[in-house]
């Protein structure tokens, strides 16, 4: 037995059982850690505190417990501490990210691929490194080498990860979004770096529906004179020109290129809804170190566990997900409408192939909820152990209703963080017990703390901003063309010098966990009271007639009203009763001030192509503001009913 499920509204939601704490990574790693430190560490906060005051000794000790292959190794762990964002990680070490995710070289599947048709595909680690390292020798002599970009424009299966790696093999630096990207969304992106080579799909599938995107590849190859080679990835069995990836995974494997900690790996991209996306550059060590720290501690992730999660290629959490074959563990893919033939469809896939690590969004929860899904009841999940979700703030309904619909005895692991670190500032830790609404834990190495304006620690149970007062590996290596490196600092440096501001708005629990409360640059100002859209949404959550929501604040003669935009579920009507009853749901269970002057019923709510909610897009556009990149919506149609009048 793993962990027991509370029994009420007080305790835990969750704790892990004795036997499950004695065998975990997170043990095993503190008490290796205790021996390098000459102390004792009785609790996490104790690790935790010696992992950000002495961090050249922690992340060295992260390196040996994931054993980090590197061909020559670094002349000390950490200069320049005092200097963030300057900090210099592992000098002098020669590393290859590709090679750490390659270091398995048997026949245990690495990769499970399906498609929402239920066509389903298997790799194993040994011909994974094969197909790698063969396209590698390719492209190769294609003229990709370090510092090259290669884009990838591809559906989220074994297509996408082999042509990453055999970039990243290279020293390439890979860069991705999903094929539902319109073509001024992937220009925004790609038109930025230059790609020398694009990897693009012919077309995808989703939701029954099949979309031939060879059109708009072809648009963007015309618009990026920089993009000298067009490898398509054939997805609908269409006739392509030119190159064909299929046909470059055979011949000589191309060697592993030796390169420093900080070499530029990935290319991300911020939302973009406000302009064009920044381009975020994350270095191949810190993105390797801090992922296996996370994986291998804070999800106890071995080589017998199979994790999914629910991602595309254009969203961060792909990157964090691949970079889990550095632990020899099975990935499980998925590319399409996750309620597509059917609603139970991932939880089909989840119980078939005996998924231990389940990841997704609270959109996809509360989807679930929508449309009843209770997979405990049909479903066979005896392996699965922790259900993860991040995207946005998971409320304390959300957590209740996991265990009530999917599993009882099952860890919940809150995450957040993003594409500006590649990784995680508060997340899991199986040691650890969940409370309902809470992320349990800052993570190791990370010098979390909750401020005020005034720049100065909150107390416990107020709220402020999330920030980062020490260096960290992942933070980015630059933005692209910033030689200055001045939207970077102005990105994260820029409220508080010296410390990273995340852009969150938190707060610390008494049982030392954290919730959070939504975007900092979102936080609703009525009557000059900051609050948290988070809070708002919690609430809303409860009331059974509303499928979604969207909350924002509209500048009204010299003051802030806050307007709920809901969603109203088939057959329902916002009629004078529902709207009490929404208020009086607000008012009783956050405060008089977080009730909406206004609550109007839209049909949509506009949402980035990562599946957030575009709170900034719907406040511009209220204000009569254009809202400067609609390319970076899933659905700027939406945006319509929150352009007319809302008077």
């Amino acid at each position: 037995m793993r962990g027991e499920a509370a029994v009420n509204e007080d305790a835990p939601l969750w704790r892990p059982s004795p036997e499950t704490v004695e065998q975990s990574n997170m043990t095993r790693f503190a008490r290796r850690a205790a021996a390098v430190a000459g102390k004792e560490f009785p609790d996490y906060e104790t690790l935790h505190q010696w992992s950000i005051a002495d961090p050249g000794a922690f992340w060295s000790e992260v390196w040996r417990f994931a054993n980090i292959q590197a061909s020559r190794p670094a002349d000390t762990a950490v200069r320049h501490l005092e200097r963030f964002p300057s900090a210099v990680w592992f000098p002098g070490a020669r590393l290859n990210y590709a090679e750490n995710l390659l270091r398995f070289q048997d026949e245990q599947p690495a990769l499970i691929a399906y498609q929402e048709s239920g066509e389903r595909s298997e790799i194993s680690y040994a011909e994974l490194r094969r197909r790698s390292t063969a396209l590698a020798g390719r492209l190769k002599a294609l003229g990709i080498g370090p510092g090259d970009r290669v884009a990838g424009w591809l559906p989220n299966g074994i297509e996408a990860v082999v042509a990453m790696l055999a970039t990243t093999t290279l020293g390439g630096v890979w860069s991705s979004c999903s094929p539902d990207f319109g073509v001024e969304g992937a220009l925004d992106r790609f038109g930025q770096i230059e790609p020398k080579a694009l990897v693009a799909a012919d077309g995808y599938r989703y939701a029954g529906k099949t979309f031939d995107i060879r059109a708009k590849v072809k648009r963007v190859l015309e618009r990026t004179p920089s993009i000298e080679h067009l490898i398509w990835a054939p997805f609908l069995s269409t006739a392509t020109d030119g190159l064909a990836l299929n046909a470059l995974l055979d011949g000589p494997s191309a060697a592993f290129e030796q390169l420093d900690f900080n070499h530029p790996l990935y290319i991300l991209y911020s939302s973009g809804t406000t302009g064009k996306p920044k381009c975020i550059v994350h270095g191949a060590g810190g993105t390797l170190l801090q992922h296996a720290k996370e994986h291998r501690l804070h999800l106890d992730l071995r080589r017998a566990d199979r994790l999914f999660f629910f991602t595309t290629c254009g969203w961060m959490m792909w990157n964090w997900l691949v970079s889990a074959l550095a632990t020899g563990c099975t990935l499980v893919l998925y590319d399409g409408s996750p309620f597509h033939p059917r609603p139970r469809t991932l939880w089909d896939m989840a119980e078939r192939e005996g998924v231990t690590l389940f990841g997704t969004s609270p959109t996809y929860l509360r989807g679930m909820a929508k449309v009843g899904i209770a997979p405990k009841k049909i479903h066979r999940l005896h392996r699965l152990r922790t259900l993860l979700s991040t995207g946005a703030p998971l409320s304390d309904v959300g957590f209740r209703h996991i265990h009530q619909a999917i599993k009882e005895d099952l860890s919940i692991v809150s995450m957040t963080g993003g594409t500006d670190l590649i990784s995680c500032f508060i997340l899991g830790n199986p040691n650890l017990p969940v409370y309902a609404g809470e992320l349990q834990c800052k993570g190791l190495g990370m010098a979390v703390e909750v401020w005020s304006e005034a720049g100065k620690p909150v107390a416990v149970g107020e709220k402020g901003e999330l920030v980062c007062t020490r260096p960290f590996p992942s933070c980015p290596v630059a933005f692209w063309r910033d030689p200055k490196d001045e939207k970077f600092r102005n990105a994260y440096f820029g409220k508080f010098p010296g410390v990273w501001a995340q852009g969150d708005f938190a707060e610390v629990t008494e049982s030392g966990g954290y919730v959070m409360h939504g975007r900092s640059d979102a936080v609703l100002n009525p009557g000059g009271v900051r609050i948290g859209t988070a809070e708002i949404y919690r609430q809303v959550e409860r009331i059974e007639e509303v499928a979604d929501a969207v909350c924002v604040g509209q500048e009204r003669d010299g003051d802030v009203r806050v307007i709920l935009f809901v969603v109203l579920r088939p057959g329902t009507t916002l009629d004078a009763d529902l709207v009490e009853r929404i208020k009086r749901t607000i008012r009783t269970g956050a405060s008089p001030r977080h009730v909406p002057k206004e609550i109007i019923a839209v049909s949509d709510i506009p949402r980035t192509l990562s599946g957030k909610t575009a709170e900034l897009a719907v406040r511009e556009a209220i204000h009569g503001r254009p809202v400067k990149n609609t390319a970076a919506l899933a659905n700027p149609e939406a945006l319509q009913a929150f352009q007319e009048d809302q008077s």
